[in-house]
């Protein structure tokens, strides 16, 4: 039986991680091309100073969500889907597996064919090269993913870094050609957005993946490790993500760091930086479609369910389906934040700050308050006008409080056993 990074159970204690790991892993994984596309949508809309304010708003909140999540995986040794027990019951938890897998294979189809297409236009090779190269990136991403914890840290210790140099190289370089400071300040906006559609779409960004990094976080040492290795991911690297877009956008009209770097004449950089920011994606992308597909299966061979994700990864991504996919994804998104809130209220309301061991849990097949509580949080995210992962989060919440305080002295209303 595999039992490798313990998908179907706690961390123990003696398997922690230090500040170091988590950091680089989580790093790696909010270091992705289409948080900066997000971004560039943000650098036309606004004049620099009330970017700033965009971007550091809307990535507080995404972090302050993200380690609160990443605070009660490190507390429980548990990851989303484990704690979605918890919350939905043993059967009803499957609900958010396959919610939390579809999207993240989505967007597995969606990276190996971008790397493809990206790589064949960059290099100048023959269309015909596209299918063969998403085959290939499709099963090689999956390779440190398949490895675990240690692959992903090893790859992110050597990635990370080298990412943060090409940035901040990029980043200088689009200074200097802007004009400096000044430079920036005087430039004016060609499009129009608000200012809370702007932190909506920089929370949207990453808050499906905020909702999953318990993968990661659940192996910290400390709750304190946990939290700030999660904020300094999704307040600075996602944050620095999003910059580098809107910068990209607002001086050269590119949004992506690789053809930023084209348009600087940073060839090499630009493909190295291709590899790297979609490798380091993917990786843990694929690695949280197993977690939830072990869920679902209620199987410990990850790496078999891993290799199987990116089999279908790459079925979708040279059936051309990622291309329909991702309109999809994205309003998967506004389903995705209000299992975060579901976790977090039956964590400290229900359970009081502390999960009991999950072999030893007597759980109901489908908890009905977790999920009347989601159902709740999603469809007031989907109809809100502003903040639609925010109004998720605190309706689920909200909801799950009022049914835990209101069935105390009822369970069996909120809990139907098989």
């Amino acid at each position: 039986m595999e039992t490798t990074d313990y998908p179907l159970s706690e961390v123990p204690k003696d398997k922690r991680k230090g500040l170091l790991s988590i950091s680089v892993i989580l790093l790696g994984f909010t270091f992705f091309t289409s948080t900066m596309w997000a971004g560039g949508s943000l650098g036309q809309a606004f004049a620099f100073e009330e970017l700033l304010s965009a971007i550091i708003i809307g990535n507080l909140l995404l972090g302050a969500y993200a380690a609160a999540l990443g605070y009660i995986a490190c507390k429980s040794g548990l990851n989303t889907a484990l704690m979605g027990r918890f919350c939905f019951g043993e059967a009803g938890s499957k609900l958010s597996d396959v919610i939390l897998g579809f999207t993240q294979i989505g967007w597995y189809a969606w990276g190996i064919a971008t790397i493809a297409i990206v790589l064949v236009k960059t290099t100048g090779l023959s269309e015909s090269f596209e299918i063969p190269l998403m085959i290939l990136f499709g099963f090689a991403f999956c390779i440190t993913a398949m490895i675990g914890y240690k692959g992903l840290d090893w790859l992110s210790r050597i990635a990370v870094p080298a990412m943060m140099l090409f940035i901040l190289v990029s980043l200088y370089t689009g200074l200097v050609d802007a004009g400096g400071l000044a430079g920036l300040m005087g430039q004016e906006p060609s499009e129009s957005m608000s200012f809370a559609a702007a932190i909506t779409v920089v929370i949207g960004t990453f808050v499906s993946g905020g909702t999953q990094a318990t993968n990661w976080s659940r192996f910290a040492k400390s709750p304190r490790v946990a939290v700030i290795a999660t904020m300094a991911a999704f307040f600075v690297g996602n944050g620095l993500m999003v910059l580098t877009g809107a910068l990209g956008s607002l001086i050269y009209q590119q949004a992506d760091i690789v053809d930023v770097m084209l348009a600087q004449g940073f060839v090499v950089l630009a493909v190295l930086m291709l590899f790297l920011n979609i490798w380091t994606t993917q990786d843990n992308t694929i690695y949280n479609f197993a977690v939830a597909g072990c869920n679902l299966l209620r199987t410990d061979r990850r790496r078999l369910v891993t290799v199987g994700g990116a089999i279908i990864g790459i079925v979708l991504a040279v059936g051309g389906m990622y291309n329909m996919l991702i309109p999809f994804l994205v309003l998967l998104g506004t389903f995705i934040p209000p299992i975060g809130g579901v976790i977090m209220a039956d964590f400290w309301v229900k359970h009081g700050g502390s999960y009991p061991k999950l072999q030893e849990a007597s759980l109901p097949a489908f908890n009905w308050t977790g999920l009347i509580s989601y159902a709740i949080g999603s469809a007031a995210a989907y109809f809100s006008p502003v903040l639609p992962p925010v109004i998720g989060v605190f309706c689920a919440m909200l909801c799950y409080t009022v049914l835990v305080k209101a069935l105390a002295q009822q369970p069996a209303l909120g809990e139907v056993r098989g």
